[in-house]
C-alpha cells in the first residue's frame, strides 16, 4: 500500500508551481492597470486637441458671420440699384408708350394731310409735311436711344439678378454651414458627456479591479492555507496507516502464534493418544471421539475465523483503493484547475459564449469575499485533542466559507447596482439611451455603426447639395466633415475599450468565482477525510480490542492446556 506522504511529497512542486501563476496573474493586472492608464493620459490629450479644434471651428464660426454680414448689406446696396433701375426701365417705359401714341397721331395727320391733298390740290402739302418728317426723325431718334438704353438696362438688370442668385446661394451655403458647425458642436457637447461618462466608468473599473487584485490574493493565501490543511491531514493519514500497519503485522502475529497453538494442541492430544492407546489392546486402541470432536471444532472455527479475516482484509483492500483512487482524481482536478487559471483571455470578445478562459465560464453573478469577514482556521486534525474537536473544527471552517460566499453575494449585487445606476442627470432621453447602449457592450457596435451610417449619408446629401448648388468644392466644409469623423471613430474606440475593459472584469469575476467553488470544493473534501479518516480509526480501536480479547482468551485456554497436561504426569 503506498502512503499518503509519498503522494504528498510527489504533489509538492506542482503545488509550488501552481502558486506562481497567481503571482503571474497579479502582475499582468498590474501591467493591464498600467496600461490603462496610459491610455488614459492619450485619451485626455486627444480631448484636450479636440478642444483647441472646437476653439478654432468658433472661430471659424466668428469669421462666417462676418462674412454673412458683409453679404447682407451688399445684397441691400444691390436690391436699392434694383429699385432705381425699375423705376427708371417704368418711367422709359411709359415714354416708349408716349413717344408711340405721338407716332400714331403723325400718322394719323398725314393720313388726313393725303385725303385732304387729293381733296384740294389747290392746297401744297409740303409745308405741312416737312416739319411733320422732322418731328417723326426727332422721335424715331430718340426711340432708338431709347431702346438702346432699354438694351442696357436689360443687360443690368439680367446681370444683378446673376448677382443676386449668387448672393442667394452663398446665404445658402453659409446658412448650411453655420447648422453644420451647430450640429459638429452638439455632437462635440455629447462626446464630451459621453467622454466624462466613460472616465467614470474607468474609475469604478479601477477600483474593482483594486478590489479583485486584493480579493485573487486573499484567494491565493486561502488556497495556500488549504493546501497545509490537506499536507497535515496527510500527515495525520499516514501516521495512522503506519498504526493500521503495526496493527495487521500484530495480528498477522498473532495469527501465526494461533496457529502454532493449534498445532501444538493436535500434536499433544496425539501424543497423549499414543501413550494411552500403548497399555490397551488392539481392539481399544482408537482416538476417543470427545477428542476428536474438540479437535475438529477447533479446526472448523480457525477455518471460519481465516475466512472472515479475509473478506474483512478484501474490503478493506477495496475500500483503500477506491479513497486512493478518489485522491488521485482530486488531485487531477485541483492541478487542472490552478494550470487553467494561467491560460490567457486571449478571445473574450468572438467566442464570450463558447469559452471564457477555460474555467470562467458561464453567465452568474460573480461572487467575492469581503475582507470584513474571518479567515478559516489552520488547525489540522492532529493538532486538535480530540476527534470530535477536530469535527467542530471543520465545522466552523465550512460555516465561515458559506459566511464569505453570502457576503461575497452582497456584495457583487451592491457593485453591479452601483455600475448601472451610473448616469448624467441632466442628459435628456436620447443621451440615456446612449449611456445604456454604452452599459450594454452586446448591442453597443451595431448602434453606432448605424449610427454613424445614418450621419455620414446625411453628410453626403449636405455635400451633393452645396455642390449643385454653388458648381464648385468648399474647402471648409470638408475640414468639418473630416473632423466630424475622426470624433465618431474616437467615440466608437472608446467604447470599444470599455467593452474590452468590461469583458476583462467579466472574465475576473468568474475566475474569482471559481476559486471560491474550488475553495467550497476542497472545504467540502476535507470534512468527507476527517470522518472516513475518524471512522478508520474507531474501526481500527475496536479490531485492537476484539484482538485483545481473543489473545486474553487464547492465553487462558493455553494456561488450561498446561494445567491438564501437568494433572497425569
Amino acid at each position: 500500500m503506498v502512503g499518503f506522504e509519498e503522494s504528498g511529497r510527489r504533489n509538492e512542486h506542482p503545488v509550488a508551481s501552481q502558486s506562481d501563476p497567481v503571482v503571474l496573474e497579479i502582475n499582468r493586472l498590474q501591467n493591464q492597470l498600467k496600461d490603462k492608464k496610459r491610455e488614459l493620459g492619450a485619451a485626455q490629450s486627444e480631448i484636450k486637441a479636440l478642444k483647441a479644434t472646437d476653439a478654432a471651428k468658433d472661430r471659424a464660426l466668428e469669421e462666417l458671420e462676418n462674412d454673412v454680414d458683409k453679404l447682407d448689406e451688399r445684397l441691400r446696396v444691390a436690391e436699392n440699384l434694383l429699385e432705381q433701375k425699375n423705376l427708371e426701365i417704368s418711367r422709359l417705359v411709359t415714354e416708349k408708350k408716349d413717344a408711340l401714341a405721338a407716332q400714331c397721331a403723325a400718322e394719323a395727320t398725314l393720313r388726313r394731310v393725303y385725303a385732304s391733298h387729293k381733296d384740294s390740290d389747290s392746297i401744297r402739302i409740303e409745308s405741312f409735311i416737312a416739319p411733320l418728317e422732322a418731328e417723326n426723325k426727332i422721335y424715331r431718334n430718340e426711340i432708338a436711344a431709347l431702346q438702346e438704353d432699354k438694351k442696357t438696362l436689360e443687360r443690368l438688370t439680367k446681370s444683378k439678378e446673376l448677382a443676386l442668385l449668387e448672393a442667394e446661394k452663398i446665404l445658402e451655403s453659409a446658412l448650411e454651414r453655420a447648422l453644420i458647425v451647430e450640429e459638429v458642436q452638439n455632437e462635440n457637447i455629447d462626446l464630451r458627456r459621453q467622454i466624462e461618462i466613460c472616465l467614470e466608468e474607468n474609475k469604478i473599473l479601477d477600483k474593482t479591479n483594486r478590489q479583485k487584485v486584493v480579493e485573487v490574493e486573499k484567494l491565493s493565501q486561502t488556497v495556500r492555507e488549504l493546501e497545509e490543511a490537506i499536507l497535515a491531514a496527510g500527515s495525520a493519514a499516514n501516521t495512522i496507516r503506519d498504526c493500521q500497519r503495526q496493527i495487521s503485522e500484530q495480528n498477522e502475529e498473532k495469527r501465526v502464534l494461533e496457529r502454532e497453538l493449534a498445532r501444538a494442541r493436535v500434536a499433544a492430544n496425539r501424543v497423549a493418544a499414543v501413550v494411552a492407546n500403548e497399555w490397551k489392546d488392539e481392539s481399544e486402541r482408537v482416538m476417543p471421539v470427545k477428542q476428536w470432536l474438540e479437535e475438529r471444532r477447533l479446526l472448523q472455527a480457525e477455518m471460519q475465523r481465516l475466512r472472515d479475516k479475509l473478506t474483512v482484509s478484501e474490503r478493506a483492500a477495496k475500500a483503500e483503493t477506491q479513497l486512493k483512487e478518489k485522491l488521485q482524481l482530486r488531485l487531477k482536478t485541483l492541478e487542472d484547475g490552478l494550470k487553467r487559471v494561467v491560460t490567457p483571455c486571449a478571445s473574450t470578445k468572438t467566442d464570450k459564449p463558447n469559452q471564457l478562459l477555460g474555467l470562467f465560464s458561464g453567465k452568474v453573478v460573480q461572487r467575492k469575499r469581503s475582507s470584513s469577514q474571518p479567515r478559516a482556521s489552520r488547525a489540522s486534525p492532529l493538532q486538535q485533542p480530540n476527534g470530535n474537536d477536530a469535527g467542530a473544527g471543520d465545522l466552523k471552517r465550512t460555516s465561515s466559507f458559506r459566511t464569505d460566499a453570502s457576503a461575497q453575494n452582497l456584495v457583487m449585487r451592491n457593485l453591479w447596482a452601483t455600475r448601472c445606476k451610473v448616469a448624467d442627470p441632466d442628459t435628456p432621453p436620447k443621451e440615456a439611451v446612449e449611456e445604456k447602449t454604452v452599459i450594454q457592450p452586446s448591442k453597443s457596435t451595431e448602434e453606432v455603426v448605424s449610427a454613424s451610417a445614418d450621419i455620414e449619408a446625411k453628410k453626403g446629401e449636405n455635400q451633393e447639395a452645396e455642390t449643385n448648388g454653388n458648381g464648385r468644392p468648399d474647402g471648409e466644409d470638408m475640414v468639418s466633415g473630416f473632423l466630424y469623423d475622426r470624433l465618431q471613430k474616437e467615440v466608437i474606440n472608446l467604447r470599444k475599450l470599455f467593452e474590452a475593459k468590461e469583458c476583462e472584469l467579466n472574465s475576473k469575476d468568474e475566475e474569482i468565482k471559481n476559486l471560491t467553488r474550488k475553495v467550497d470544493a476542497l472545504t467540502k473534501s476535507i470534512e468527507v477525510e476527517s470522518r472516513k479518516i475518524k471512522r478508520e480509526f474507531f474501526a481500527k480501536e475496536k479490531e485492537a480490542a476484539l484482538s485483545k480479547s481473543d489473545e486474553n482468551k487464547s492465553n487462558r485456554n493455553l494456561n488450561l492446556s498446561k494445567r491438564f497436561s501437568k494433572i497425569p504426569s
